[in-house]
């Protein structure tokens, strides 16, 4: 009797471990991996200040040569979409739990991890580079983490002046005498004598990005990761504009609405003709 007891102490235990790992198994399975890797054509972007001997430089489509010290981007929006044509959101009204910045300086930020994403086979993704309209105010009462993420000292994705998010932020240095270069990009507002009771969209710097997957995502059975290339190279020298930096048209700082726009359809496309910018997918590992 007292063998048979033990067995059943067993069996019990033994079904408590397999059933725990079956969860474990799940919960790994219904997540997806986006891995963000930032280069300049094929070469992956090596950061560095005006003197390094070591950052990856790049030469654009008008010669001039430049590299960067501080790249950051958000990524926000995130649409998942079946090989039945079914989209699935992933928070996408929830900065906290659909939002990120990717940060080239710590490479954690670089992979982004979606959970709890329904089991089938995916064929495209879609996301905003930025943060869409309604969303887009400096609330750290609906969305705390993603304000003090975007906020930290060494991220600093707020505007100083605006009430919203920066979407892309990028510093450092071109030519040979290493002038600066400063790309901050964002959507702006405008309004009567500083009244926010006033303010209406002035530049839409949001752009949604619509990428097809090289090879379905299979979703349930593994834990994908979809691995998505961004190439700064089109900063300077996209399908939209070949800007010259220093020039009239287009300065290193672009802290005005006008010169921003061209820099915007070069990183995430005009919206029309070009919906993936800089980006575009390298693989899919299921």
């Amino acid at each position: 009797m007292k063998k048979i007891k033990n067995y059943s102490l067993l069996f019990a235990l033994l079904f408590i471990v397999f059933s725990c790992q079956n969860e474990d198994d799940s919960a790994v399975a219904n997540q997806v991996t986006l891995e963000f890797q930032n280069t300049f054509k094929n070469n992956t972007i090596v950061l560095g200040d005006a003197t390094s001997t070591t950052s990856t430089t790049n030469t654009s489509a008008e010669g001039q040569v430049h590299h960067f010290s501080e790249l950051k981007y958000v990524i926000s929006n995130i649409r998942l979409i079946k090989t039945d044509g079914a989209e699935i959101p992933y928070n996408i009204n929830d900065l906290d739990k659909g939002a990120t910045v990717i940060d080239q300086s710590k490479p954690s930020t670089l992979n982004y991890v979606l959970h709890t994403i329904p089991a089938g086979e995916y064929k495209r993704i879609k996301f905003g580079l930025g943060i869409k309209a309604d969303l887009n105010k400096l609330d750290q009462v609906r969305f705390p983490q993603f304000y003090a993420a975007a906020g930290a000292n060494d991220t600093k994705m707020h505007w100083e002046w605006g009430t919203g998010y920066r979407f892309t932020k990028i510093e450092g240095f071109y030519e040979s005498d290493n002038k600066q270069l400063s790309i901050h990009t964002g959507s702006t507002v405008e309004g009567t004598n500083g009244d926010s009771s006033t303010y209406t969209q002035g530049v839409d710097a949001y752009r949604e990005i619509t990428l097809d997957l090289v090879t379905n995502a299979k979703v349930g059975g593994s834990a994908p990761k979809i691995i998505i290339k961004a190439d700064f190279d089109k900063l300077l020298s996209g399908r939209t504009n070949t800007i010259k930096l220093g020039t009239a048209n287009a300065t290193p700082s672009i802290h005005t609405a006008a010169n921003m726009v061209q820099f915007v359809d070069n990183l995430g496309g005009n919206g029309t003709s070009d919906l993936s910018g800089i980006f575009s997918i390298f693989k899919v590992e299921n």
